[in-house]
């Protein structure tokens, strides 16, 4: 499903770079004017841009839709299954845990922290 929808999104993608591209820009200055003022607006495209924009706007829609569909797939695989890479970290961090050396009575339980209290406390 996942692979689905993200062929689907780049194709979208693709598509609405395409278009965008297709439109014609708003800053065309006094050129766009001065043929649109020489032809009486016969040959502008207005009917071809309305449409062009119609389309893109649907097209935004679409990506929008297909990018929140992703990330809801994406969320409920990736709750239910570890990466590869996590697992290999944590199953490194077990085995470079550093294991505790028998002291003289041949316990192996890790000693208790010296902090303040325990000096104190060993004083009294």
């Amino acid at each position: 499903m996942f692979s689905i929808l993200l062929v689907l999104l780049i194709i979208v993608a693709v598509f609405m770079t395409g278009i965008i591209l297709l439109q014609k820009s708003e800053g065309s200055g006094m050129s766009g004017s001065s043929a649109a003022s020489m032809f009486g607006g016969a040959l502008t495209g207005a009917a071809a841009g309305n449409f062009l924009t119609k389309l893109t706007t649907w097209l935004a829609i679409i990506f929008f839709v297909l990018c929140a569909a992703l990330a809801i797939v994406s969320s409920k695989t990736a709750s239910n299954t570890q990466s590869e890479l996590r697992t290999e970290l944590a199953a490194d961090e077990l085995a470079n845990e550093p294991t505790p050396a028998p002291d003289a009575t041949g316990d192996t339980t890790p000693a208790e922290p010296v902090t303040t209290d325990t000096v104190e406390n060993s004083q009294n």
